[in-house]
């Protein structure tokens, strides 16, 4: 019987349950937001957000929608726990990267509620592997308040753009500075690096810009210690939404397509660097 069709235990209810025929889905996106050891999942009837956070200026969120997965079933209205995101991947990742071509890892994950461990059942070639991961009463998250009517500026960029400019400027600054503004430059990368100032300009009829709705001019810095976490999202993605609202707070949504077509998304969201005076800008 394939793992993901076998039933639990006989008595035992979860109050989260799912499955994947292919573990390399979750363990994915997952990597995309390992930036710290710990994250907090929040599994809903739509899917499960898996947060990380960092000296609460910057929070990334991993959204794999139900539909997603063969199986997913939460019993209650919320599940939520906090788990060790390095252990996570350890386990889903068990049966290392040498697997054969064509095959892949399927896993069942279970959760029975507080206090108790997650289950991963993994099976590849008939081999099957328990892990039990303890789980911790979950963080209160930082609140963004990233809601759409107080987007001021957006764009939708392919995400070779952003991966070339990441590629030609000049790492060594401390700040990304990002102007985006309904007149030229449109939409400006910009760092003050060993090497001098660099610039990037991307104007708003670009071949890479999909969509580009700027209301007024924005030029906000923030620092590139916090967005070189988000690199590892943008490597996986095929586009991405830069939107800023009216304090400057940054939101980079990453559209990724994975080995099925199926897409889920991961989000960044970053505060502006409060060390640059309007003087400086």
């Amino acid at each position: 019987m394939p793992l993901s069709a076998r039933p639990p235990a006989s008595g035992e209810r979860y109050a989260l349950s799912a499955s994947l025929d292919n573990a390399r889905h979750l363990s994915s996106l997952l990597r995309a937001v390992h930036f710290q050891d710990h994250a907090t999942c929040l599994a809903t009837a739509s899917g499960l957000r898996v947060t990380v956070e960092d000296a609460k200026c910057i929070q990334a969120n991993a959204f794999i929608q139900a539909e997603i997965f063969q199986e997913f079933s939460v019993q209650e209205e919320s599940v939520m726990f906090r788990i060790s995101l390095s252990v996570l991947l350890d386990c889903l990742t068990i049966f290392g990267a040498s697997s054969l071509p064509g095959t892949s890892t399927a896993l069942r994950m279970c959760y029975r509620g507080y206090g108790y461990p997650l289950m991963l059942f993994l099976e590849e070639g008939g081999v099957v592997t328990v892990c039990k991961i303890n789980t911790q009463e979950p963080d209160e998250l930082l609140d963004f308040d990233f809601c759409s009517t107080k987007v001021i500026n957006k764009i939708i960029l392919q995400s070779e753009g952003l991966r070339e400019a990441f590629a030609e400027l000049d790492m060594t600054s401390e700040v990304l500075q990002i102007t985006m503004s309904p007149d030229k430059p449109y939409f400006r990368l910009s760092t003050f690096g060993n090497a001098g100032s660099a610039h990037l300009d991307y104007p708003r009829d670009s071949d890479l810009m999909e969509a580009f709705h700027c209301t007024q001019t924005q030029t906000n810095r923030y620092k590139i210690s916090l967005l070189k976490p988000s690199t590892k999202a943008l490597a996986l993605s095929c586009k991405v939404s830069i939107r800023t609202d009216a304090q400057g707070f940054l939101s980079l949504q990453y559209m990724i397509r994975n080995e099925d077509g199926q897409i889920c998304f991961v989000e960044y969201y970053c505060c502006p660097d409060e060390n640059i005076s309007e003087a400086e800008l």
